[in-house]
């Protein structure tokens, strides 16, 4: 072993063990197969599905009330707070874009979705991720997977799973290739340091869509959830709620060359889509993850009055049209369960962990609910009928929220958080049909 020990590698390695049945190492990344300059030129895809870069960043939380010393940062440029690890969308940029991506982590990870895989008509999803290294932090060399959290065929080819697979250290690429056999909505991230790196931001939200999509004869959109055969699942819109959270004092650490004490974690930030309320009702960036918005360097482009959400480009607002279908995929990759609600509108929940909820002998195990509770790590599929329009002003508005005070108000004595949104339902005939998730239309 040719690195050095550090004060950080001695604590994993005094949790690391071996699992003697199956010969499977878990011990910590420095001692995990790692791609050589061999490995990677064999490893290149030069058309993948979708490309991905590792690296730091930073982005911008609530100042009011500030945390000192850890929040605002003192180190944020302006107009942001906190420091981040992450992934950032780098398909179809060149080499040179590609090298200026470094400090422009995104948070929550981009978006994106796959076709479940047919036998009849075989295509594989390529994922190529690289590592551009963190840029406020040389000294920590650390390497990079991208993990389906819930996919069931975990093997490294496929999957960056925590036990196997290859680690990808800074300057050097890989290609998941992914043969996804079950729909519904998953979560990833990095499984490196995964208790740092995952609180850190490397997440995101990926979802499966079933073979019946398409299918107009059961539902008029065409659009479903699972292959459910009789379009109980099927949907008009759908808005990804993926839920995150942010302890200022580790971020900080890690900006600072300093070690977190895991065991003091503390949620001081609650989010939707990488942002805290009212920003979560802030316009889109780019919502097109395999074609995103981006200037001549191929950095993500601001909307104009919200500069500092340049790398939280995912707005959390629902808007939708009384009588269409809404499909709300929640995802929980912070640390706490949460208990999302929805004042005034009753949810019906269809799939939970990526599995439609039908027994095996066609029994409805769906349910009706206005909140769902999630652990860490869980997803629920969750499908609500817009109610009538009122008349009153141009749309009806209803609250979409944590039900743990100290995670939905900003200004919380015990913490200040965020994971609130709103519904607001127009009209029939006042919005254009969706074009990709959380778009407005």
């Amino acid at each position: 072993m040719k690195k050095k020990l550090t004060r950080r590698d001695f604590f994993l390695l005094a949790g690391g063990s071996l699992v003697a049945a199956s010969g499977v190492s878990i011990l910590p990344q420095y001692l995990r197969k790692q791609l050589t300059p061999v490995e990677v030129a064999e490893a290149q895809d030069p058309d993948p599905d979708i490309y991905l870069a590792g690296t730091d960043g930073w982005i911008s939380l609530p100042r009011d009330p500030a945390l000192p010393p850890y929040h605002p940062d003192t180190l944020a440029p302006d107009p942001f707070t906190t420091y981040i690890f992450g992934w950032c969308n780098i398909t179809g940029l060149n080499q040179n874009q590609i090298n200026q991506q470094k400090m422009h982590a995104q948070h929550s990870a981009p978006i994106f979705w796959v076709d479940q895989w047919d036998p009849g008509n075989p295509k594989d999803f390529r994922v190529k991720i690289t590592n551009l290294g963190l840029q406020i932090r040389p000294d920590l060399f650390d390497a990079h997977t991208l993990h389906w959290h819930g996919f069931r065929n975990v093997i490294p080819f496929f999957d960056g799973e925590p036990s196997s697979s290859i680690a990808v250290p800074p300057g050097r690429t890989f290609t998941y290739v992914y043969r996804p056999h079950e729909p519904g909505t998953y979560m990833y991230h990095c499984h490196v340091e995964d208790i740092e790196h995952v609180h850190m931001g490397m997440t995101g939200l990926v979802f499966v869509r079933p073979l019946q999509d398409g299918n107009t004869a059961l539902y008029p959109s065409g659009k479903y959830v699972y292959n459910d055969g009789d379009g109980s699942t099927g949907f008009d819109r759908e808005f990804v709620m993926f839920l995150s959270e942010v302890w200022a004092e580790a971020h900080w650490d890690d900006a600072h060359i300093q070690l977190p004490d895991w065991t003091d974690y503390k949620v001081d930030f609650a989010m939707l889509n990488g942002r805290c309320y009212p920003d979560t009702l802030a316009p889109n960036g780019s919502v097109d993850p395999f074609n995103p918005v981006r200037d001549a360097n191929g950095t993500l482009v601001p909307t104009p009055g919200h500069e500092h959400l340049q790398f939280q480009p995912i707005s959390s607002l629902v808007r939708c049209e009384e009588g269409e279908r809404v499909l709300l995929r929640f995802a929980n990759l912070g640390f706490d369960q949460a208990t999302m609600s929805m004042a005034g509108i009753d949810m019906t929940i269809v799939g939970k962990d990526a599995t439609h909820l039908r027994g095996r002998d066609g029994t409805d195990n769906t349910y009706v609910t206005s909140s769902v509770t999630m652990g860490a790590g869980e997803s629920y599929d969750a499908i609500f009928t817009a109610p009538p329009f009122s008349g009153q002003g141009d749309y009806d508005t209803y609250v979409l929220y944590n039900r743990d005070f100290t995670h939905v108000a900003n200004t919380a004595t015990d913490g200040f958080a965020g994971q609130r949104t709103e519904i607001r339902v127009y009209p029939s005939n006042s919005l254009q049909p969706q074009q990709y998730p959380n778009g407005w239309g």
